[in-house]
């Protein structure tokens, strides 16, 4: 419902000046890692945190963030109505939105009536908050189908939020710590969205050496531990413990946990309870009351929609914590965006709104789009008048003709799934029928489910399921029970046969079990999947489709890969122009590492870490009760506590080993009397077996014992600078280019430079050649490319061709560049002073390359490379350059960027200093234009510039 506004602010904002964040998109494209529907939803998030500050859903509709601008004037409505809208802006959007369509249908006629004919009785704010469930933060979901990589961007928006943070450690907009929830029904995917997530590189969506520096600073963590100790009496909470550990500033910390450690089924749905007023509440629920207690938390629900049954409990949860001011965003990915029964929301005594859409989507993906871009394409066969023995034939012939043979790129073999209603109906009927009638060979099948008093699987099974998308496993025939219809990525998945009607109750159960065999294997290539149903599942799952997706089983039969990309050819003018080199001095810096102090005292440190080892304690409180609850709890110290096994030997060989080889084995043992001695105070003895006492910070006393052994080094650092030169085109690195928005000349105006390269034309000489044109296709009758021909003129651009366009044409990363270069060539001073102007910041296309560095103390840092945006610049008449004034381009949101901050000051006071030394003249200078100012406050500053530099 909201979703197509939203998409469309989204682009005109992306267009707009305002946007900030069109580096960093361009950026994003550029490394190519990223599909189409992850980067348009990286916009629809950045543009409601940016240009939306964050807020609520039902705020921004309220203050008319998402009207269209309909003309109150033009339309059918009495006056008083017409007032009342012109002047109460919620109004007017609530209206507004009542009067989308769908197609030629008014999608909320009702409200749009009741508006017009009631306007001045009606709750406005009351029927939005409830429309966006009465939530007081940002709360968004985004849908995307199933294989378009939910988790990658789970990913993403982890550390784009992490960036913003860290460059504004203030702004309550951006979150510095997560919380992911995986539904209590998705247990076995909650280990791959770790690893996904864990695993993701961040180059991918933010530049070096942020990147790099925000991964190290990432902390993960599961809390999927068991709440008491085997054997133990005492209630013990380890994952509370995890929680409480990084409070109370931490940055980058990742939880990941099952949705029911904070969905708790005491919750009070009626509201007549306050969830954290109770002591016996709060001991109950530590774990969510710690949660609760994370600062500048978001919060990422994978599948939100399996949290809709349990929605009014999580949202009074995160409630609370919103209550501690510390929820920054939740945001919710699922590929379902419908509730299993329509919300109802009353407009007044006689008018209820039925919504069955999850209101707060604001990003959706079709899956028929993704099956066109990317996912495998299906055919859907539908055994009509077929028993479940005869669709599973039929489905497992269809396979092995189209892919019995099949192996994809990463060495995985086709498979299909064969999803049964029954364990029973799986080993009874199912599975004998495949050996004996379909001669299948036993060791190319699985049978994986649940297990019952009358069947269960051997403990391998599990394994062989988890391995199935790996190219160890053999298996080709997978029988299933009540598994695998979320959550699990089998890419090689290559086929589905539903025989018998699910007896889930889900309506959704069909179209996420037939949409498990297209996940893509390899990317780019074009694959396809095979699904085998029986009427009554084909009927559901074409209902499902047109609800949810607004397509048939028909129409996905007809789709076809569309993988066609216009791509944009470009050409060097680098000989026309004889553009040439940059001539600069740049700062070289070598490093020496010097050792320092001596050896001799390890000794004294390891014995004075020994008396102060309690320092490295934590005091632990544990609660407990006696087993018939009648006694109230009693609080003690918890002692020696801990269940990780202690050897001194691999004690020592792990510290050995941290530190890189540095130290070695046989140092560390020369001091066995005192590291001993230090052991034995962490450690306990249980049973015979001695422990690490977890109370005693491990890592830390690790790392004492390690900088003991350590040698104090000085890093000197020699400087020089050398003289260098760069060319501004690296030819061999020029490729063609993906067209957007922000290629500049267009294609035609591209051909008539390079045309006009060949054959400088004037004015007259070219409007005589148009006119022989239109002679001849009046001659040859081809009237309709006549005025096609009459419309063209010499482009404006072509007088300052030679100018600029060392190569053709130009991939900005944003339209604020393209504006700067248009208005610097019409200057006037750039003209009569015959300057030139090239684009330069294009990351791999040119030489000209600053090393920067920071002074630290006495010695230099490196901090990075730094490419200008553009160069102006005049020549000698020996055709060098001359001067050539360094220009800097940024938006907006990159002005704080830490990174960018110590290259700009590296390159305006040092890099310019030094080589207008060098060169006994002012050769280089800088001026650097942010898009948060005016356009013509930006050419004002750049033309005033030009003035003062190239004055001779």
């Amino acid at each position: 419902m909201l979703n197509n506004i939203i998409r469309n602010k989204t682009n005109q904002w992306l267009q707009s000046k305002d946007c900030s964040i069109n580096g960093l998109l361009s950026y994003i494209k550029e490394k190519g890692e990223l599909r189409d529907t992850q980067i348009e939803a990286i916009e629809t998030y950045l543009f409601l945190k940016i240009e939306g500050k964050n807020k609520p859903l039902w705020k921004l509709f309220s203050e008319g963030f998402f009207t269209n601008g309909t003309d109150l004037s033009t339309l059918n409505i009495n006056n008083k109505a017409r007032t009342y809208l012109e002047n109460n802006i919620n109004a007017f959007a609530l209206y507004d939105f009542s009067r989308q369509k769908t197609g030629k249908t008014t999608i909320l006629p009702n409200l749009e009536k009741m508006i017009v004919d009631n306007c001045d009785k009606v709750e406005y704010d009351k029927i939005i908050k409830n429309i966006f469930y009465n939530v007081s933060y940002a709360d968004y979901l985004l849908s995307l189908p199933m294989g378009s990589g939910k988790t990658y961007l789970m990913a993403a928006f982890i550390y784009i939020d992490l960036y913003f943070a860290s460059n504004e450690p203030e702004n309550k907009n951006f979150a510095h710590n997560f919380l992911v929830l995986i539904p209590s029904g998705l247990k076995t995917s909650i280990g791959p969205s770790l690893r996904t997530i864990e695993n993701f590189d961040p180059s991918w969506v933010i530049p070096e050496p942020s990147a790099t520096n925000l991964k190290k600073q990432l902390v993960f963590d599961v809390l999927d531990e068991q709440k008491s100790a085997k054997k133990s009496n005492k209630a013990r909470n380890p994952n509370a413990q995890k929680v409480n550990q990084c409070l109370p500033n931490p940055f980058g910390q990742v939880f990941v946990v099952n949705a029911e450690k904070v969905i708790l089924n005491r919750v009070d749905t009626t509201g007549q309870k306050s969830l954290f007023e109770d002591d016996e509440d709060k001991k109950a629920n530590e774990l969510r009351n710690l949660i609760g207690n994370i600062p500048n938390l978001s919060l990422l629900i994978d599948e939100v929609h399996h949290a809709a049954s349990s929605d009014i409990k999580l949202r009074q949860v995160v409630n609370g914590w919103n209550e501690k001011g510390n929820i920054t965003t939740v945001l919710g990915f699922s590929g379902t965006p419908y509730l299993s029964s329509a919300e109802k929301i009353q407009l007044s005594e006689d008018e209820v709104l039925k919504i069955s859409e999850i209101t707060n989507t604001v990003y959706y993906y079709p899956l028929t789009t993704a099956i066109e871009k990317f996912l495998k394409t299906p055919t859907v066969k539908i055994g009509e008048n077929l028993d479940h023995f005869q669709i599973v034939k039929k489905g497992i012939e269809d396979f092995n003709t189209t892919y019995g043979n099949t192996i994809y790129e990463n060495g995985t073999i086709a498979k299909v799934a064969i999803y049964c209603s029954s364990i029973e109906m799986l080993e009874n009927e199912i599975y004998p029928y495949l050996q004996s009638e379909l001669n299948i060979n036993t060791d190319e099948i699985l049978r994986f489910h649940g297990g019952n008093k009358t069947y269960s699987l051997p403990k391998e099974n599990e394994l062989q399921f988890k391995s199935l998308d790996t190219s160890l496993s053999k298996k080709k025939y997978i029988l299933l029970v009540a598994i695998g219809k979320e959550g699990w990525d089998c890419k090689s998945l290559t086929s589905v046969i539903l025989p018998q009607k699910s007896k889930s109750t889900s309506k959704n159960t069909i179209i996420q079990t037939t949409c498990r065999c297209l996940r893509q294997v390899t990317k780019g290539n074009d694959e396809s999947a095979l699904v085998w149903l029986n009427k009554e599942n084909a009927e559901i799952l074409n209902k499902q489709l047109q609800k949810e997706q607004h397509t048939s089983i028909e129409e996905l039969n007809n789709l076809k890969r569309n993988t066609k990309v216009e791509m944009v050819e470009r050409v060097s003018r680098m000989d026309f122009l004889k553009v040439p080199k940059v001539d600069y001095y740049q700062l070289k810096v070598s490093y020496q590492s010097i050792e320092e102090g001596e050896k001799s005292n390890r000794k004294e440190k390891l014995i004075q870490l020994h008396k102060t080892i309690e320092e490295y304690k934590t005091t632990a409180l544990i609660t407990t009760t006696s087993l018939d609850f009648l006694e109230e709890g009693q609080t003690e110290y918890l002692v020696n506590s801990g269940f990780e096994l202690a050897n001194y030997n691999a004690w020592v060989f792990n510290i050995s080993k941290d530190s890189f080889e540095t130290i070695t084995s046989v140092e560390l043992h020369s001091f066995d009397k005192e590291l001993k001695a230090i052991f034995e105070k962490i450690t306990f003895v249980k049973n015979k077996q001695q422990f690490f006492n977890e109370q005693f910070d491990l890592f830390k006393i690790n790392s004492k014992i390690r900088v003991a052994f350590s040698v104090k080094k000085s890093l000197k650092t020699k400087q020089e600078i050398i003289p260098k030169e760069a060319n501004l085109l690296i030819v061999d690195n020029l490729k063609a280019v993906e067209q957007n928005k922000n290629i500049f000349p267009d294609k035609d105006i591209s051909s008539q430079i390079l045309s006009f390269d060949k054959k400088p034309l004037t004015k007259e000489e070219f409007d005589k050649q148009k006119q022989d044109r239109i002679l001849q296709l009046t001659q040859e009758g081809k009237f309709e490319e006549i005025a096609k021909v009459a419309s063209e003129t010499i482009h404006p651009i072509i007088e300052q061709k030679d100018k600029s366009f060392h190569l053709l044409p130009y991939n900005f990363d944003s339209s604020f560049e393209s504006d700067v270069l248009n208005k610097t060539l019409q200057l006037k001073d750039f003209k009569e002073k015959n300057l030139e102007i090239y684009f330069n910041g294009e990351r791999g296309l040119t030489e000209f390359v600053i090393n920067c560095f920071a002074k630290k103390g006495k010695n230099w840092q490196n901090v990075g490379k730094y490419t200008t945006d553009f160069l102006i610049l005049n020549r000698t008449k020996e055709n060098k350059i001359h001067k050539a004034l360094i220009i800097e381009t940024k938006g907006e949101g990159f002005s704080n960027d830490q990174s960018f901050i110590k290259k700009k000051n590296f390159v305006e006071t040092d890099f310019l200093a030094q080589n207008n030394e060098k060169f006994g003249y002012q050769k280089f200078d800088f001026i650097y234009l942010e898009d948060s100012d005016s356009l013509n406050t930006n050419v004002g500053k750049l033309n005033s510039k030009i003035n003062s530099f190239f004055n001779e």
